[in-house]
């Protein structure tokens, strides 16, 4: 296609102008749903409301969906157009998220941040740690390069056990190390993608083989865990403690029992923020209109069979 594709920027919400902009940046002219070939979605919250767009525009060929996590989408998804979602997009922040969730976790600082008054020594490195990442896609190349000054042991579990590019000395493995991988790890981080496979691997089983010094990072979705085993080993002392950016139920509810753990740490959903992620979604947006206009192979692209 060398001339300028038309676009849609739907719906109106939050920053659709920039949205917008980015699209011209890549050589498209944007158009409202019913004369577009290409649409990119903007609103993560209202997934529903896809589906009246798709219906009023069937000679769409191509969807940008907004966010790495398409759950909301999978109802829509069809083998008739070219779906793309923001796979890789927010790696960075969200690598950046996981680091800061290790540190404070292995340092003891839910320990140290309440206290009011001198405490006793706590704590364990990261440095020369055991650390297992479940999922091998761009939040874990991105955690990989943060964590190599820190000299760990890494061990990373993927759907096939292929070497990660650019990650030497990093142990990959299939679904049948998952429990190897945990027994012997001192941190473990999810950045999966949630499927079915995937939903709930992280269970009673699960955290039972962790060692009781383990740490627990959850930066991809609240579903991996199981909530009511996660809580009961924490209470326990099964495992030391857990980090989680994402929970199920999301949010979590006030006077939820995951709030009154002492060795859990508890942030909003904010691994990547619009402020942070908006600028980084624009630049995919650009990129793949401007490929989209040339016939080249879209960035992101979506598994519809996978679900990811």
């Amino acid at each position: 296609m060398t001339r300028q594709p038309l676009v849609a920027v739907e719906p109106d919400c939050w920053r659709r102008d920039d949205v917008a902009e980015a699209v011209r940046a890549g050589g498209g002219v944007v158009v409202r749903a019913p004369e577009a070939e290409g649409l990119i979605w903007t609103d993560p919250q209202n997934p529903d409301l896809l589906g009246p767009v798709l219906e009023a525009a069937p000679q769409l060929r191509w969807i940008q969906l907004p966010y790495a996590g398409i759950e909301p989408y999978l109802p829509f998804l069809d083998d008739q157009r070219l779906w793309t979602c923001g796979k890789g997009v927010y790696a960075e922040p969200v690598a950046e998220m996981a680091l800061g969730m290790l540190l404070a976790g292995m340092r003891g600082l839910t320990t140290y941040l309440p206290a009011r008054s001198w405490l006793g020594p706590e704590g364990s490195n990261l440095r020369g740690a055991a650390v297992t990442i479940l999922g091998g896609g761009g939040i874990t190349t991105e955690l990989l390069k943060l964590l190599a000054p820190f000299d760990c042991d890494v061990t990373v579990l993927r759907r096939h056990p292929d070497p990660l590019p650019g990650a030497a000395g990093v142990r990959v493995v299939g679904p049948g190390g998952l429990e190897e991988s945990l027994a012997g790890a001192d941190a473990v981080v999810v950045a999966l993608a949630l499927t079915a496979e995937t939903r709930g691997i992280i269970d009673s089983g699960a955290l039972e083989v962790m060692p009781e010094h383990c740490w627990l990072v959850n930066v991809a979705r609240g579903e991996h865990v199981v909530t009511n085993d996660l809580v009961r080993a924490l209470g326990a002392g099964v495992i030391a403690g857990a980090a989680l950016d994402v929970t199920d139920p999301e949010p979590l509810p006030d006077g939820h029992a995951l709030w009154d753990l002492p060795n859990c740490i508890i942030t909003p959903h904010v691994g990547n923020t619009p402020e942070m992620g908006m600028v980084l979604l624009n630049r995919r947006v650009t990129e793949n209109v401007r490929r989209f206009r040339a016939g080249e192979t879209l960035l992101g692209p979506v598994n519809a069979a996978l679900g990811y």
